[in-house]
């Protein structure tokens, strides 16, 4: 880019902060009704809450304001990249997402597409699809290297569903074509597109693999989204809650850069609702490695009738005394039992937990909804945890830095 057009692209940081929303929200409007068919790539979830436009609004405002310097943006390429591959995003569809963007920075800006600003955020979107096109091919390549692995969709059966709680099943996934799986990282999701017969059309969602890598399937754990107040039922969780076993859906190859480090460290979990389906995994890994290292296990939830995989922890507990455990429900029932089943009613709130469960030496991974990750980050800072030990993965459209 010439210096004129970084001048450019960073003179429209003011508008972006305040019309990058509006701006965002056309252009999805504008690329899904001239490319109907990438309805079935992007979250039509998101696009009906407005939380797709608000995330790429932030997106595109954030690499405006580093134009001089995308490179510290790079921990956020990295994360957006692996759910592109996820979504089987290919090079040809920036392409796509380019002309709409431009056309829609023309169109709602009233500018001609001649204008000297159409021709700088055509050079900085050029920049910014190049660096995820290679991010992406590294990704596919180290698929394609994987054994067991693969690259788009591939057809799996529903071998059994599991209900673990009044709203989490799981999904024992096994390959249609009974071919192999890979061995992934525990902490990894995969995205799974269903048929949604309210949308007559496929949608994609993404699910962290709520198990360490097993021989024969693949396991994730959905919590049902039900409409509550004005939050409409989930399209594809109730979809997939739906399905008997034995029906087939469409799933992408393990990915992600949310997993665990380092098994032979301390390791320090902490999850609200259904955040807990990583933390499961990972603790399952460190199981089949005889749990080297002393692990805590922190949990937040309602109430036991949404614990999920309560017993599980006990059970693990019960034979691992390197396993320490704290759970907190917020909304405890009548029947719920203090000191059995959870150790504090109300909110989680680790600034009053002991310090032998928060050691400063460990990592930590915490995995929930956003207002739920920053107190925790926060907590976990003000008791003396080095920021750069705390990795992190958020629910929606974008997340906590990983």
């Amino acid at each position: 880019m010439t210096p004129q057009q970084i001048d450019l692209v960073k003179a429209t940081v003011p508008v972006l902060r305040e019309n990058g929303v509006a701006l965002t929200g056309y252009f999805y409007n504008r690329m899904l009704g001239n490319n109907p068919d990438l309805k079935e790539t992007f979250n039509m979830g998101h696009q009906r809450s407005g939380a797709q436009a608000q995330a790429l609004a932030g997106a595109v405002l954030a690499y405006a304001e580093n134009i001089e310097d995308p490179s510290v943006l790079l921990p956020v390429v990295e994360l957006i990249a692996h759910k592109h591959v996820s979504l089987n995003i290919q090079a040809p569809d920036y392409n796509i997402v380019g002309e709409n963007l431009l056309h829609s920075i023309s169109e709602v800006l009233s500018i001609s597409m001649d204008d000297p600003l159409i021709g700088a955020w055509a050079a900085a979107y050029g920049q910014l699809a190049d660096l995820f096109i290679s991010t992406e091919k590294a990704i596919y390549d180290q698929h394609q290297q994987t054994k067991g692995s693969w690259l788009g969709w591939r057809n799996f059966k529903i071998a059994k569903k599991v209900q673990e709680s009044s709203e989490i099943t799981s999904f024992y996934l096994q390959p249609a074509d009974g071919g192999a799986l890979p061995k992934y990282e525990a902490g990894q999701y995969i995205s799974v597109r269903v048929f949604v017969e309210e949308l007559g059309l496929k949608q994609p969602r993404q699910y962290t693999l709520s198990t360490s890598p097993q021989a024969d399937y693949l396991r994730i754990s959905v919590k049902r989204e039900d409409q509550k107040g004005d939050f409409v039922p989930g399209w594809v969780s109730n979809t997939l809650h739906s399905l008997p076993e034995g029906s087939e859906i469409e799933v992408s190859a393990p990915t992600g850069n949310f997993y665990l480090i380092d098994s032979n460290k301390r390791n320090v979990f902490i999850s609200g609702g259904v955040g807990l389906t990583p933390m499961i995994a990972m603790l399952n890994q460190l199981v089949t490695q005889d749990m080297p290292q002393p692990v805590t296990f922190i949990h937040a939830c309602r109430s036991k009738q949404v614990h999920a995989m309560h017993q599980h922890i006990q059970d693990l507990k019960a034979k691992y005394p390197r396993l320490s455990t704290f759970t907190a429900y917020e909304f405890p029932h009548a029947g719920d039992k203090l000191g059995e089943d959870y150790d504090v009613a109300g909110r989680l709130d680790l600034s009053s937990l002991d310090s032998a469960l928060l050691p400063v030496n460990a990592d930590y991974y915490l995995c929930g909804p956003m207002p739920f990750m920053a107190e925790q980050q926060k907590a976990l800072v003000a008791r003396g945890i080095p920021a750069e030990n705390i990795h992190s993965e958020a629910f929606g459209t974008g997340g906590v830095k990983h």
